[in-house]
């Protein structure tokens, strides 16, 4: 028998398999309640079945509905071998890892081990904890509180995760004393490396059969080779990323390079703490460090601004920033030349060593001279300032050939699914972003009905997007759309000036019109507490910039309008973004065509997705765009969203709220 029989049999078994196990009476019927078989989950299982046996490459665009998740964990649990399943964000671990995995488990009867891992900053460190609790530098009353919760934590928690400790905002300052990162974890020579929950939380992940990560662990690990990831990866058969669409992005975040003045700030914080501890006699440390800490003001300060984003060529040569950099460096070499006489006295001041040396190759990398980097891979330099630090980035032009060396080697299965890699079924922005050029993908759409359940609403009249007063526009346009859907509203701004003004505006106009929507706003509190009182209350306004165009999931009434107040183009000043339009218009491409217009179109869908969320819902979805109408891209936009039937009259949209059966067709 050829091999290629062999495949074909391997292949009808498992297919048989499968239509078994998603059949309205299999296994999954029976374990989640008001499962209903869907053609294209079970058609998606089979195809990642196949890829998984195979140990191939598959591109699995499902739209929303499909059950994705079903349709990889199916196939993964049974045919996976060693898995790796990463996700967008920990939130998304979580579900995965505590309602997903063990239902699909349950139901398939499969004897498979699965653990969790996290990066190392979630988890409680009892070496830091135990020097935090003895020094009691405290910043605030809140976190003399939390101190003692986190300590009674640590006498009855298993895996030391600060996710079971709901009780401590996830943003409190107090988690950055209590845990460990690369730079200031002992490793084996810490005294408490035996009860280490990063060591014991690596080590379940070996030993799993099924682990889940998230993309932020994949990639920082396969650029670091710090967070377990890298033993994992070498006897891993098969690896899952969901919601792979955000992979670009993450992925340029850990192949570039960063550092900053914050580093600097808390690396002579720690030279401070340390030499007194254990050094007392063998410097005057606070003289030590001083130059160091104000040389790092200086650097930041030659950027008058609050926020500055800079690529490397539009900083003056005249700019009082590079001779500030010059000096940052030679005063870091001072320290390190006194830390190299007081290393022996202390584990923790070699460690302080090791990190000095660490921060000053990477100050000494940023430099003028070229874009390519020790891996021969062209890089863009560029600086991004806050109001009280200053970083100092090289970004790779491209993932694509960095990430297809973590690819080579050992054969085994790859599986990038999400609801929006694909622009009108074109993959080739995502492929070539990702270097998978020749590598199979299918998109199986969605089961819901939108030309019945939904409707694109595009208003007549609005300004152009850059104009001075668009968003006091956009609110003119949204109020009567948001009083005929009764609330229930989701506005999605793409900036966050935009998201103040609008919620200015509504509350205004909430209060004079007497409506009695509660408003909630991003940033008032953090992300699960809005959407949880977003549900409670049913006739809610929300209004979010990008944490809220995805990996959100309001299902029914609840939530019955999206309006998005413009098109999602990247900032034009991006530094990257500039490099990588010049790049492709030096190969003769356009750089808006080819890459902007599909980053937007991807975006898009992503905030389009949060309306309609299963078969029962129906809601409008107002785009305020007027270029989405007047330009000759707009149709290609359109186009690339779900069905919905499609109006410009304002009338038609209310009258779609007000009827159960939906409006007519304003536009085509």
């Amino acid at each position: 028998m050829t091999a290629d029989t062999s495949d074909l049999k391997v292949s009808a078994a498992h297919d048989a398999d499968i239509e078994q196990l998603f059949d309205a009476n299999g296994p999954l019927a029976t374990a989640v309640g008001g499962y209903r078989p869907r053609h294209s989950q079970t058609d998606m299982a089979k195809a990642i079945a196949e890829a998984i046996v195979q140990q191939k490459t598959l591109i699995a665009e499902a739209g929303t509905g499909t059950g994705k998740t079903f349709a990889y964990l199916v196939p993964a649990l049974l045919w996976g071998g060693k898995v790796i399943v990463s996700t967008g964000t920990k939130n998304l671990q979580d579900q995965l890892y505590l309602r997903d995995i063990p239902t699909v488990r349950k139901a398939l009867n499969a004897p498979v081990s699965v653990a969790l891992l996290k990066g190392r900053a979630n988890y409680v460190c009892h070496f830091h904890l135990e020097r935090t609790l003895q020094n009691g530098r405290m910043t605030s009353r809140d976190d003399v509180g939390y101190l003692r919760e986190i300590s009674r934590f640590m006498k009855t928690t298993g895996s030391g995760d600060k996710a079971e400790l709901s009780k401590i905002p996830e943003n409190a300052l107090i988690w950055n004393l209590v845990t460990s990162t690369r730079d200031t974890c002992l490793g084996a020579e810490c005294q408490y490396y035996q009860d280490c929950f990063v060591m014991k939380a690596r080590k379940q992940a070996q030993q799993a059969d099924v682990v889940v990560v998230n993309h932020h662990l994949f990639f920082a690990d396969v650029a670091l080779k710090d967070t377990g990831v890298a033993e994992l990866l070498p006897s891993a058969n098969t690896i899952i990323f969901d919601e792979a669409h955000q992979l670009p992005e993450t992925a340029t975040l850990f192949f570039g390079d960063t550092v900053s003045t914050s580093q600097v700030m808390e690396l002579c914080r720690d030279v401070l703490a340390e030499g007194l501890s254990h050094a007392r006699d063998g410097a005057e440390w606070a003289k030590v460090v001083a130059p160091v800490e104000r040389a790092a003001r200086d650097l930041r300060l030659t950027f008058p601004q609050d926020v500055v984003r800079l690529a490397i060529n539009q900083i003056a040569s005249s700019s009082a920033f590079f001779p500030a950099l010059e000096t940052l460096k030679q005063e870091t070499s001072g320290m390190i030349a006194v830390l190299e006489k007081q290393a022996e006295r202390a584990e923790t001041i070699e460690q302080c060593r090791v990190r000095a040396i660490e921060l000053a190759a990477n100050l000494e990398r940023w430099n003028a001279k070229g874009k390519a980097a020790d891996d021969g891979q062209e890089r863009v330099l560029w600086v991004e300032a806050f109001s009280s630090s200053l970083q100092l980035h090289q970004t790779p032009l491209s993932i694509a050939p960095i990430f297809n060396k973590q690819r080579e080697g050992v054969p085994r299965a790859w599986i990038f699914t999400s609801a929006t890699l694909a622009v009108k079924n074109d993959f080739n922005h995502y492929t070539s972003q990702m270097g998978l050029w020749d590598e199979p993908a299918r998109t199986w759409d969605s089961p819901f009905d939108y030309d019945r359940q939904g409707l694109l609403y595009v208003p007549t009249g609005l300004p152009q997007p850059n104009s001075a007063d668009y968003t006091d526009a956009v609110i003119d346009a949204a109020l009567p759309v948001i009083e005929a859907a009764g609330g229930r509203t989701f506005l999605l701004c793409t900036t966050i000036r935009a998201v103040n003004r609008a919620a200015q505006r509504l509350r205004e106009e909430f209060e004079t019109r007497k409506l009695p929507y509660p408003l909630l706003v991003q940033g008032e509190a953090g992300r699960t507490e809005l959407l949880d009182r977003f549900r409670a209350a049913g006739n809610a306004v929300l209004i979010g910039s990008q944490s809220f165009w995805e990996g959100v999931d309001v299902r029914g009434e609840a939530l019955s309008l999206v309006i998005i107040d413009k098109l999602p183009f990247s900032p034009p000043d991006d530094p990257v973004l500039a490099a990588r339009i010049e790049a492709l218009e030096r190969k003769g491409l356009n750089g808006f065509m080819h890459h902007q217009l599909p980053e937007a179109i991807i975006n898009l869908k992503q905030g389009a997705g949060r309306l309609i969320r299963d078969e029962t819902d129906r809601g409008v979805l107002m785009i305020c765009d007027p270029r989405l109408i007047s330009k000759p891209y707009g149709k290609r936009i359109w186009q690339s969203l779900p069905p919905f039937k499609r109006t410009r009259e304002l009338s038609v949209t209310q009258d779609f709220f007000q009827s159960a059966a939906g409006g007519t067709d304003g536009v085509q």
